[in-house]
This record gives structure tokens, C-alpha cells and sequence, in this order.
């Protein structure tokens, strides 16, 4: 791939009301890393991230800053 894309969506974290998934903000941290790991093997280190969803807004806010601290490094 030229370009790896990440449809960053929070709203699986543990504290969120719609979805039952329990993820937590190092559990975004950890895919994010594995996400970047490819991006950097595979398309150079091109790598895009849209934010999605997220509906406890504390999660949200807290999920989306180790996400993006895992993206840069």
C-alpha cells in the first residue's frame, strides 16, 4: 500500500454506552502501535487517522490522546 488508513473510532472503550467491547485507552494505544508497525513496513510510515466516534466524552478525550502519543511516538 502507498498510504495506510486508520478509522479511529472509540467507541468500544469500557466506559462507553453503546457497545460492550471493554477496551481501554492502552488497549488503543497498543492497536495503534501495531497499525503504525505496518504502515512503517509497508508504506513507508504514510499513515492517516480519522477520527470516527466515541460517546462518553471523557473516554473519548482520553482514548483519542494515547492514540495520538502512539502516532507520534
Amino acid at each position: 500500500p502507498q498510504l495506510v488508513m486508520i478509522s479511529a473510532g472509540f467507541d468500544a472503550h469500557e466506559d462507553d454506552p453503546l457497545a460492550n467491547i471493554n477496551l481501554t485507552e492502552k488497549s488503543f494505544a497498543v492497536m495503534t502501535g501495531m497499525v503504525a508497525e505496518i504502515s512503517t513496513k509497508y508504506a513507508s510510515g504514510r499513515i492517516v487517522s480519522v477520527l470516527e466516534g466515541g460517546y462518553n466524552l471523557q473516554a473519548l478525550a482520553r482514548s483519542v490522546e494515547a492514540h495520538l502519543k502512539t502516532m507520534s511516538g
